[in-house]
């Protein structure tokens, strides 16, 4: 145990002293993270002792798409926004349908192993972005801001979406539909799921603004304690959803965005820490999953997975957000970087887990493409996020300033 704490504590020591300098590279955390999981796990050098089981996985991917999910939608531009929410709702409402829909397609075509319900689960838990993955994109201020606000909104609230889709499907694939069929199943999970969601989220976070405002007011809150409440909102948030039969990622997302709102003077003092712990939780998300998750997976990749991964990340994303975007005045570039930047990550942790507790038949090709997809993910978009995000930029920025002229 002691010797896994002091691997820990030195790696996170030594990357924290140069996370600035590799944020301004081409190599994502992320990728240094899962490959420093791979070093020291089985595969690797096999230092570290600590077993990790499926549902442990999946509490920290929980907990840390919850803490980034706030966080994201505390810090959203509320002008940007309000010009451009015709762009993530299309996202949302057109592009992932068509997302789902298309991946089901495809991979009807590829995985001839899978029933076509177990098809449809696999186009569902890779549907989802990452708001932790995209975060060198959605922060990086060289991107336009209405495609980062639109992509910040699309990966808060996508995963929360899937939910209740993902567990109509799973019902239908145990058989456990119930006796009302699918349709009265599916209205019965999103009511639950995006409906105890929103409540909770938004009514758990008013109460803390209040109760925070107060005091403020008082001179209650010491330098010490102040970095504490928004980790504490978000992960009650989060906790509440879940317990009522709620999204927890709906609930962290929506109670973020009031935040935002409601402690707009504050904001930034008191969400500093809580971005801190979130990028601590995400490094230690990385580095457990490359350790226990990745090695044990490769040896069930094959062609058809690797194919069908490569396909979800490319024109499985891509076409729907041509297709939901079409008229609105977007860019090809902007469409294409868009389509791109949508990286599989840590919601598909938490559904692959999901999946392979439900006891589905191919539980375990369904884990493998999943765990494929997400290491293709964080390698790609790791290495495209910063140079592709300041060409984009610049270019932007230039046709822009030609128009005003």
């Amino acid at each position: 145990m002691y010797l896994d704490l002091f691997i820990f504590a030195v790696f996170i020591f030594i990357y924290s002293s140069v996370a600035g300098g590799v944020e301004r590279t081409w190599i994502s955390g992320a990728i240094i993270f899962t490959a420093f999981g791979l070093l020291i796990g089985p595969v690797g050098l096999d230092l570290i002792s600590f077993k990790v089981d499926r549902e442990a996985i999946k509490v920290l991917a929980e907990l840390t798409l919850a803490m980034v999910l706030f966080i994201d939608a505390a810090n959203a531009d509320i002008s940007v926004l309000k010009k451009t929410k015709a762009l993530p709702i299309r996202l949302l409402l057109i592009g992932l349908p068509l997302t789902i829909l298309l991946g089901f397609g495809v991979g009807a075509i590829l995985v001839e192993t899978l029933t076509l319900l177990e098809v449809a689960i696999v186009a569902t838990l890779l549907a989802p972005t990452d708001a932790a993955l995209g975060k060198a994109v959605v922060t990086n201020e060289a991107v336009p801001d209405a495609v980062r606000q639109g992509l910040s909104v699309e990966s808060g609230l996508n995963d929360g979406i899937c939910v209740p889709i993902l567990f109509v499907f799973l019902a239908l694939a145990t058989g456990k539909a119930g006796e009302g069929g699918p349709w009265q199943l599916a209205l019965l999970l999103v009511v639950e799921e995006i409906g105890i969601g929103l409540a909770v989220g938004l009514a758990l976070t008013a109460l803390a603004a209040i109760l925070l405002r107060f005091a403020k007011g008082q001179q209650w809150l010491t330098h010490t304690w102040i970095q504490i409440p928004v980790v504490a909102i978000a992960l009650a948030c989060f906790a509440a959803a879940q317990l009522l039969g709620g999204s927890g990622f709906i609930a962290a997302f929506s109670g973020g965005f009031l935040f935002g709102i409601l402690a707009k003077q504050a904001r930034e003092e008191l969400l500093r820490a809580a971005e801190g712990t979130g990028d601590t939780l995400a490094m230690i998300t990385w580095v457990i999953f490359g350790a226990a998750v990745v090695g044990k997976a490769v040896g069930h990749f094959n062609w058809p997975i690797l194919v069908y991964a490569i396909l979800s990340l490319t024109i499985v994303r891509m076409i729907p957000v041509f297709v939901s975007l079409a008229g609105m005045g977007v860019s090809t570039e902007g469409k294409l970087f868009m389509g791109w930047f949508g990286p599989r990550g840590l919601a598909s942790i938490v559904f692959a887990v999901i999946v392979v507790n439900a006891n589905v038949p191919h539980g375990g090709i369904i884990a493998a493409t999943a765990v494929c997809t997400i290491m293709l993910s964080i390698i790609s978009h790791g290495i495209t996020a910063n140079p592709w995000a300041k060409e984009f930029g610049e270019r932007f920025q230039r046709t822009r300033d030609g128009a005003n002229q």
